[in-house]
């Protein structure tokens, strides 16, 4: 099974385009276009019936202290833990690729609706549902941004952290038509109902940061 994107390379630098936010030279971030990149796959496995997309990032804080604090760095040794951006499952088994900027394009306030994948015009991929990503979680507290967070919302780690954060995209090739699961489809409880279902999978990665500063990990 192949899998990869057009829009980089594995083991590259996510372009700002398919990021929340970019840096910004006076207020250290700036919200961004907030595109979800290209994504392809072929070579899928005998009996492959449906396709799951998760994106996340296994490099965000575990604690919030220092987190976009002046005069403060995220430290490259704490312990760090996922944040998912992205969960699509039930995608049909004929579809080929997802281009750039089919489900996400500039940054939505409060978020954009779910679970049905939904454009201007009607279904972006008819059957296919998207789950909440974690900013659902980080804007639960603000008032102007706080709602559910369906579908792909791009990189915006902390712009003081001192490590480079690692997106990984992750195909899995299932054996069934519909994932047996309902509600708002978080990525943890994505991955624990597609456990007996995996045929193959695939993943890239793409690096991003916010800090010019930042180091990736060895």
């Amino acid at each position: 099974m192949k899998f990869w994107s057009d829009s980089f390379k594995d083991g590259a630098l996510i372009p700002g385009e398919f990021a929340f936010a970019v840096i910004d030279p006076k207020t250290h971030v700036a919200l961004s276009a907030n595109r979800n990149p290209h994504v392809a796959w072929s070579d899928l496995p005998a009996g492959t019936r449906s396709l799951v997309l998760v994106v996340h990032d296994p490099d965000v804080p575990s604690r919030g202290d220092d987190v976009n604090q002046e005069g403060k760095t995220v430290p490259l040794d704490l312990p760090r833990v996922d944040f998912y951006h992205w969960t699509l499952v039930d995608i049909p088994a004929t579809v080929k690729e997802i281009k750039a900027g089919q489900f996400s394009h500039g940054v939505t306030a409060r978020g954009k609706p779910g679970p049905a994948v939904l454009g201007e015009l009607g279904e972006l991929m008819p059957g296919a549902r998207q789950g909440i990503n974690d900013y659902t979680g980080w804007f639960a507290g603000d008032g102007d941004m706080r709602g559910d967070y369906f579908g792909y919302d791009g990189p915006c780690p902390p712009w003081n952290d001192a490590l480079v954060h690692r997106y990984v995209f992750t195909l899995y090739a299932l054996d069934v038509e519909q994932l047996p699961v309902t509600g708002s489809l978080e990525g943890s409880v994505v991955l624990t109902a597609l456990r007996d279902h995996v045929l193959e999978q695939a993943s890239f990665t793409g690096l991003y940061t916010l800090n010019p500063n930042a180091v990736a990990r060895s």
